[in-house]
């Protein structure tokens, strides 16, 4: 008799163990998924998602550069202008600044530059603008 003991033990003990094999795994997943969803609210509670600042990017138009200046607080984007913007770019590209302010307000509202709304006649300049300011906010992230 003592051999059928033994033989119900060793099969109850597998049957532990791999109880407690899968409820091992099963709390290890459920602590990587809480600490996945966490981890991605933690940029705008401790910090935002910008560090606050003033950031540049240089668009090449012609021969000459301009410069698309981003100012970001913590969570926001609060203003987006172009600096050095010299006579003869505006003269040579008068769509620039219009498509400018039209991408500026619009990004503004939304805080976001998707789902823009870009008239065919300024969509080369609104494009390559839209790049520079892009590349602004990503620095600023």
């Amino acid at each position: 008799m003592s051999s059928k003991k033994a033989r119900i033990m060793v099969f109850r003990l597998k049957e532990v163990i791999y109880t407690l094999i899968f409820v091992a795994l099963g709390v290890l997943f459920i602590f990587l998924l809480v600490h996945m969803f966490t981890s991605g609210g933690d940029a705008e509670t401790s910090g935002g998602v910008y560090t606050p600042g003033i950031y540049t990017s240089t668009l090449t138009v012609g021969s000459q550069t301009v410069d698309v200046e981003v100012t970001v607080d913590a969570n926001h984007i609060n203003a987006i202008r172009l600096v050095n913007l010299s006579e003869s770019v505006t003269t040579m590209y008068p769509l620039m600044e219009p498509a400018m302010e039209d991408l500026a307000s619009q990004i503004l509202a939304s805080q976001s530059t998707e789902n823009l709304a870009i008239p065919e006649s300024q969509k080369f300049t609104a494009n390559a603008l839209l790049q520079a300011i892009e590349d602004a906010l990503a620095k600023a992230r």
